[in-house]
């Protein structure tokens, strides 16, 4: 099952949106929707919460890495240069 499917099913309970906007988003019909709903169930409080601290931190670490990426480029092109 790739990412955004993964994190479709994941978001179920947690957000607000209709089915069928959710759905759309992700790739996936609204059967789909509904069957991972009625297999998986929604989300507690806790795990919403827990979820969204770790969407969080994976875009904190998402953009520390483009960071690094560039500089790594940087680095890479001064390197390469004559002096």
């Amino acid at each position: 099952m790739n990412a955004s499917k993964s994190s479709a099913r994941s978001r179920l309970g947690a957000d607000a949106k209709p089915i069928g906007e959710v759905a759309k988003k992700h790739g996936v019909s609204d059967q789909t929707i509904y069957a991972w709903r009625k297999r998986f169930g929604t989300l507690e409080a806790a795990d919403v919460k827990r979820l969204r601290q770790l969407e969080q931190e994976n875009g904190r670490l998402k953009k520390l890495l483009a960071e690094r990426d560039l500089d790594i480029e940087l680095l890479k092109e001064v390197s390469r240069k004559k002096w």
